[in-house]
């Protein structure tokens, strides 16, 4: 299959939906698709305001049907609703061509969090964008009947995966005391307060950066601020944690989360979507809505049988429920 994948979320972004797309892209190549990529790269960009690190596209719309006519797609995939997700399904929509969608985040969440636009405009603008998508995917199983119950359809549990062979258990240094850790960005919506204010005897470490870290960082200055890590260094981070703390109340999975276990390190978060369904008791970490007494009971927890679960969720389950849900689009469609 030829299949287009256009998304505003792209390298040098660090973040989990870049984490997915290229994860996926690398086993759908694998097993023998050809993908192209419309990323922001591709186009003039902007840094999105109170937020420099991440890039937008203002202007795509001309562009995106000259791309799209050039690439011959089989089958379009529309990641995000960024500009040039709306471009792409501006494009699509005219032309009567079929294509799937996929909702990484709580996206009005994370809007309402920011700007207090209300909860309901921003998941009406989300039925609007998704309404037309023969398939839309979704993260958990959680996540759809949430979605659901608000009036999307044609959902489809798409699931998330781990690298279980870059992140791996690795020897661990001996300390006085817990090291809890954070991975991830540093923003609001992660709300990571909730993490740093843990009153518990413990070596509290943070990995990732973003527009809270200076604010947060003269807060709690106890706490280690490690900035990005990569690769092995990562890798590293997780291993030598007692527990993984996952504070955030809106993501629809976080995979940091299965990061953690691949490398045998307990989850502590709270029951919501997200964690609900990746965190089993006493398997793989604990949940509660006393974070603290998440984490005392995840301290608990049997390192090898977090990698036991890690090592049943792979990247390449993942890529073949994206291809086997992709929709067929007519080249006769494209060059109208």
């Amino acid at each position: 299959m030829k299949l287009l994948i256009v998304t505003d979320a792209w390298a040098p972004q660090t973040n989990g939906v870049v984490t997915t797309l290229r994860s996926v892209i690398a086993e759908l190549r694998g097993l023998g698709h050809q993908v192209d990529v419309i990323e922001p790269s591709l186009f003039q960009t902007l840094p999105l305001p109170g937020y420099s690190e991440i890039r937008i596209a203002p202007g795509p719309w001309r562009r995106m049907g000259e791309l799209t006519r050039s690439l011959a797609p089989e089958a379009i995939h529309i990641a995000t609703e960024g500009p040039l997700g709306m471009a792409a399904r501006a494009w699509a929509v005219r032309r009567r061509a079929p294509f799937t969608t996929s909702l990484h985040t709580k996206f009005p969440e994370y809007l309402h969090d920011r700007t207090g636009l209300p909860l309901g405009v921003g998941y009406r603008f989300m039925r609007w964008f998704h309404r037309p998508a023969a398939r839309v995917l979704v993260t958990t199983r959680h996540h759809r009947d949430e979605l659901a119950a608000k009036g999307f359809g044609n959902l489809v549990v798409w699931g998330r995966g781990v690298d279980v062979e870059r992140f791996r258990p690795l020897p661990r240094s001996v300390a006085e005391r817990p090291r809890l850790l954070y991975v991830g960005r540093v923003a609001s919506e992660k709300n990571i307060e909730a993490f740093l204010a843990l009153d518990i005897e413990a070596n509290k470490v943070v990995v990732g950066d973003g527009p809270e870290r200076e604010a947060l960082q003269r807060r709690f200055p106890g706490a280690a601020w490690l900035g990005y890590r990569y690769g092995d260094d990562l890798t590293r981070e997780y291993a030598q944690a007692d527990a993984f703390v996952f504070p955030s109340r809106t993501d629809t999975f976080g995979l940091v989360m299965l990061e953690a276990m691949a490398c045998g390190t307990p989850v502590a978060a709270y029951p919501v979507t997200g964690p609900v369904d990746v965190v089993s008791e006493v398997m793989n970490g604990a949940l509660d809505t006393d974070l603290s007494e998440a984490v005392r009971r995840a301290l608990a927890v049997p390192r090898e049988s977090c990698r036991e679960f890690a090592l049943q969720h792979s990247w390449r389950a993942v890529a073949e429920r994206l291809a086997r849900n992709a929709v067929a689009t007519s080249p006769l469609e494209q060059a109208a």
